[in-house]
């Protein structure tokens, strides 16, 4: 894969993540790669690395609460060795899935720009492009959708972005869509186990 740990593309991106190395010397604070094997059937992809959850750990949804409730469901339903995963020496093995983000720098605030998501899709698209035909791809928020759209070079107007969307692309992949299990998310209602169990019943009947 193209060296992601060299990237230079975000200037704001860059400097934030030297500026909470400063503060936060033994974080990861670099690009953050995507985890599990490259010829997954699954594709989870999320926004941006967590100020202290990827981009501490150095592992997309490690070590905060999205990641405790995406790991908990990848679980339950066959995807993950475990159902939770706080630091990235944990042993944690994924099952015929990988997950990435959109963005793969933490951005201030959680906000990516419009540019750095643009930056990012070279390297999204490289991840999707080593899925087999019949794979699934799990968009994970509005950015994700978009990302992933644009990464594959399709619009926006054909697929719009919904909770339990499902659409096959023209590649042979599905995209389904899901609201982001962020904490404000969980907290609000918006995802729930419940919901979430709901999207990947559809992602399980899509790879049997």
């Amino acid at each position: 894969m193209t060296n992601l740990l060299a990237c230079q593309r975000c200037p704001r991106l860059n400097a934030y993540r030297i500026e909470q190395k400063h503060r936060f010397p033994d974080y990861h604070c670099l690009p953050v790669a995507g985890f599990g094997n490259f010829d997954a059937r699954l594709l989870v992809v999320g926004l941006a690395p967590g100020l202290h959850g990827a981009n501490a750990t150095g592992r997309p949804f490690t070590g905060d609460a999205s990641g405790d409730l995406l790991f908990a469901t990848l679980h339950k339903y066959g995807f993950a060795s475990s159902p939770a995963s706080r630091v990235s020496s944990d042993n944690m093995r994924l099952v015929d899935c990988r997950i990435t983000n959109a963005v793969k720098c933490v951005p201030p605030g959680n906000r990516p720009t419009t540019s750095e998501v643009n930056h990012c899709k070279g390297f999204l698209r490289e991840e999707i492009s080593m899925m087999r035909p019949g794979s699934v791809l799990l968009a994970l928020g509005t950015i994700a959708h978009q990302a992933t759209l644009k990464a594959l070079g399709l619009t926006q107007a054909q697929y719009r972005f919904f909770q339990r969307a499902e659409y096959e692309l023209p590649n042979g992949l599905t995209l389904i869509d899901s609201f982001h299990p962020s904490r404000y998310n969980q907290n609000t209602g918006k995802i729930t186990p419940k919901i979430f169990e709901n999207v990947f019943d559809r992602i399980r009947l899509r790879l049997q």
